[in-house]
């Protein structure tokens, strides 16, 4: 499966590019699809986050990432080509954009007691299942919560960068 990944960052000489497009065709991977998909992914800054976050959301204040579906899926339903149109042009399914805060990352690694490694596939795993429907917004111990959690610690393991 050719997923097209599109990474773009505001970071001068951002290392792990080749680790987030891992993560975020592995989450893909997982979660069975197998329509080719196309991922737009940011790499910026708290300030870039932040004003994304207030254009976007009318949030005004940074984050750690942001997803940004195209289309709106059912947790653990991978999209067919019958769900969403493709791009005539790609003939790829446009998932939709996630941007991550790498200065987030970096201060939420430190905090956590993690690689920076680890939170940036976390994030991009997480924003992937974002992509894909799933959600959190039933609170810390609602069932929603707990299925995507589930999946993102599945998804890393899989990858080799587990919760330490």
């Amino acid at each position: 499966m050719e997923h097209e990944i599109l990474l773009s960052s505001d970071v001068e000489g951002f290392p792990y590019e080749g680790l987030l497009k891992r993560c975020i065709t592995t989450a893909l991977e997982a979660e069975g699809v197998a329509v080719p998909c196309e991922v737009d992914v940011l790499i910026t800054d708290d300030a870039g986050i932040h004003q994304i976050n207030l254009e976007q959301r009318e949030v005004d204040a940074p984050t750690d990432v942001l997803s940004f579906p195209m289309f709106y899926f059912t947790p653990g339903t991978p999209p067919t080509e019958e769900d969403a149109e493709t791009d005539p042009e790609t003939e790829l399914l446009p998932l939709g954009d996630m941007v991550i805060s790498y200065e987030r990352a970096v201060a939420q690694a430190e905090e956590y007691g993690h690689s920076v490694e680890r939170e940036l596939g976390y994030l991009s795993v997480h924003s992937v299942l974002h992509l894909l429907g799933y959600d959190h917004i039933d609170g810390e111990d609602g069932p929603m919560k707990r299925q995507m959690r589930e999946r993102e610690e599945t998804i890393m393991a899989s990858i080799g960068i587990p919760r330490a």
